[in-house]
């Protein structure tokens, strides 16, 4: 067995257990398990294969230039519920407000444990992190993006940006908000795409 699998099956053990000790700890709260990741996305072209004619090859306007912005996701994959922000950079200053607005959408607090499931980037493991009431934060094991749940949003995301060439950040930014919202009322798809048989 690889340490990979290892990984994978250790967390995939742990993650009920932990909702468990979150039942335990707070019998009086509902508890749920989200997932959270992170996308950059910006000027330089999403390219993916699309039908042509025999003989004939297909088009897609291109314009090569690095500027970014970050699409931040979290679903709750047993349900398909999701949260979007769309934010300049990725730091633990905008980490923190993301985990703000996130609490608040999702209604964490007192009533409510939300256990959120991330990779360990710096800036999700700094000192400097402010994690809201309501809110616990569990961390997945190095080099185990198949254990993301959040990963797989990503695809669906970018539908409305790939094979096309924007002018400016905020003109892709419009497009990414448009498809934000579509995606909230999507939860059936989102869950099909993220529930993992093992998810809690």
């Amino acid at each position: 067995m690889t340490k990979q699998t290892k990984r994978r099956n250790r967390h995939s053990k742990n993650l009920p257990e932990r909702k468990i000790e979150l039942a335990q700890q707070f019998p009086d709260a509902t508890i749920e398990v989200w997932s959270f990741d992170e996308h950059r996305l910006g000027l330089k072209p999403i390219l993916r294969k699309v039908w042509a004619r025999i003989g004939e090859r297909p088009v897609a306007a291109v314009n090569y230039r690095y500027e970014w912005t970050y699409l931040y996701g979290f679903v709750e994959p047993s349900t398909g519920k999701t949260e979007w922000l769309v934010l300049p950079r990725v730091n633990v200053e905008w980490f923190n407000q993301a985990l703000e607005v996130f609490a608040q959408q999702a209604g964490a607090g007192a009533d409510k444990q939300i256990l959120l499931v991330m990779d360990g980037a710096g800036w999700h493991r700094s000192n400097k992190v402010v994690v809201p009431e309501g809110i616990h934060l569990e961390l997945l094991p190095p080099y185990s993006p198949e254990l993301q749940p959040a990963e797989r949003l990503w695809r669906i995301a970018d539908e409305p940006l790939v094979n096309r060439s924007f002018n400016t950040i905020d003109e892709l930014e419009d497009i990414l908000c448009q498809r934000c919202a579509t995606l909230l009322s999507m939860t059936d798809e989102i869950r099909a795409l993220t529930n993992y048989y093992w998810w809690p």
